[in-house]
């Protein structure tokens, strides 16, 4: 398959979320395969001054749950510039080299559970050498209506458990976060099986995941209080 295909086989899955192509799997199919992977020693060489982490859950059983929202709004990333994510040699991850603006952004997810989500980023982070304050990770949120976003550096992680593995990996809370909106569980209601439940595809979240998306990328272009201003001014 060429990669004029893989560019319209991605904008097409953004456009049609059918069973075939639930949100959150785009990397997975090319991050399963043996071949090809990104080398770890030369990303080192590529100049990359961003991280754009996106958290969830890997395999198809987890691909449509809120807890994975953040992969989705990571693959609208990816699908605008028309790239797949790829195996990163010696470390638990898939990624792929963007460029945004005058910025080059490596998009990084972990392959591990999203409980160890800082195990694979954590090491990523420190072989290109980008500080806290240059990661964007896109992720759901409990304390926030369904598809509201919000953006922020630092702040408790509210019991979020990919947060909390990043915030003990990278030692420090200063990251950027682009926090979409899922809502709280009704009262009695297992935290747990209401994040690995099925998101609530209904109306505004397409755009919920799109504006998510378009902050990561103004977080890297603009930053931060230019990006706040600008998705926070909206709704």
């Amino acid at each position: 398959m060429n990669a004029t295909w893989d560019k319209i086989r991605n904008l097409f899955t953004r456009l049609a979320r059918g069973p075939q192509s639930a949100p959150g799997t785009r990397g997975l199919k090319r991050a399963q395969s043996p071949a090809p992977q990104l080398d770890a020693s030369e990303l080192k060489t590529l100049g990359i001054s961003w991280l754009i982490v996106g958290l969830g859950n890997p395999g198809p059983e987890y691909a449509a749950t809120r807890h994975n929202v953040g992969y989705m709004a990571q693959d609208d990333v990816l699908a605008r510039q028309g790239d797949l994510l790829e195996q990163v040699s010696g470390i638990p991850a898939t990624a792929c080299v963007l460029k945004l603006g005058n910025e080059r952004a490596l998009a990084v997810r972990s392959a591990t559970f999203m409980n160890l989500s800082g195990t694979a980023i954590a090491p990523l982070a420190e072989l290109v050498d980008i500080p806290a304050e240059r990661i964007v990770v896109l992720h759901d949120e409990l304390d926030l209506p369904p598809n509201k976003i919000r953006l922020k550096k630092g702040g408790n992680e509210n019991g979020h458990n990919g947060l909390k593995s990043l915030s003990e990996c990278l030692g420090t809370r200063d990251y950027l976060r682009v926090r979409i909106g899922i809502g709280r569980p009704p009262k009695g209601s297992s935290i747990p099986d209401y994040v690995l439940g099925p998101v609530a595809a209904g109306e505004g979240f397409d755009e919920a995941i799109a504006t998510a998306a378009e902050a990561a990328e103004l977080i890297v272009t603009e930053g931060l209080e230019i990006a706040q201003n600008r998705i926070h001014s909206r709704h």
